[in-house]
């Protein structure tokens, strides 16, 4: 492996760099992106649950939206609960965009590097090329088998690129469906929240509208 790399020449150094770049970002995206990180199991039944006994203080709220991305959701929905449900969902969609943007963090240099690696191997490829014909202008063919190895050194920066580009492009896409998922998740939770928010709002007044007992008058 190491006679490959010096084989390769300095265009192998950034290729190597892109290379750790990448698996920095893949692990630290694995740890990030964790199911249950983002959707904690039975956190939408709780607060639900919340919502509809009423025990929404401002501590509650906060110690939820600290939890996760789906915490955060939740909170942001019941921070404006006594509003019409049009501007709950509006602020759940403001807060949402926030959310994926965190949650596709480093996503964009994943990308990058699957697209430069190809790039940079090819590049070293021709700079190998040159280096190679420019010694046949110097000093002949010489040994063909030489010449031959020459160019297959050459093409050891383009085999480089794939190996580093085609596992960055798998992470990548492979984090961009897990975040689209994650994202209909939570706007499944969110409906189902202000469903509960409209049952209970619902509820409260009907039970205010109710007329007093009539008390019986004491027979004269």
């Amino acid at each position: 492996m190491l006679e490959l790399i010096k084989a390769g020449g300095w265009p192998m150094i950034p290729l190597l760099l892109l290379s750790a770049v990448a698996l920095a970002i893949i692990i630290e995206r694995l740890w990030t992106l964790r199911r249950k990180a983002v959707l904690p199991p039975e956190l939408g039944k709780e607060v639900r649950a919340w919502a509809g006994r009423g025990k929404l203080d401002p501590a509650h709220i906060e110690s939820l939206r600290a939890t996760s991305p789906l915490g955060a959701l939740l909170a942001a929905a019941l921070d404006v609960r006594g509003r019409p449900r049009d501007e709950i969902r509006e602020r759940i969609e403001d807060v949402g965009r926030h959310l994926v943007h965190r949650m596709e963090r480093y996503l964009n240099t994943l990308g990058t590097i699957s697209a430069a690696g190809p790039l940079l191997g090819l590049f070293g490829t021709v700079v190998g090329m040159i280096q190679m014909f420019l010694g046949i202008l110097d000093h002949g063919i010489g040994d063909v088998n030489q010449l031959a190895g020459g160019i297959g050194k050459a093409l050891v920066c383009t085999a480089a690129g794939m190996i580093v580009a085609i596992p960055a492009l798998i992470a990548h896409r492979w984090f961009r469906g897990r975040i689209a998922e994650y994202i209909v998740a939570m706007e499944h939770e969110a409906i189902q929240l202000l469903d509960t928010l409209d049952t209970r709002t619902a509820v409260r007044p009907a039970a205010a509208a109710q007329p007093a007992p009539v008390q019986p008058q004491a027979a004269g």
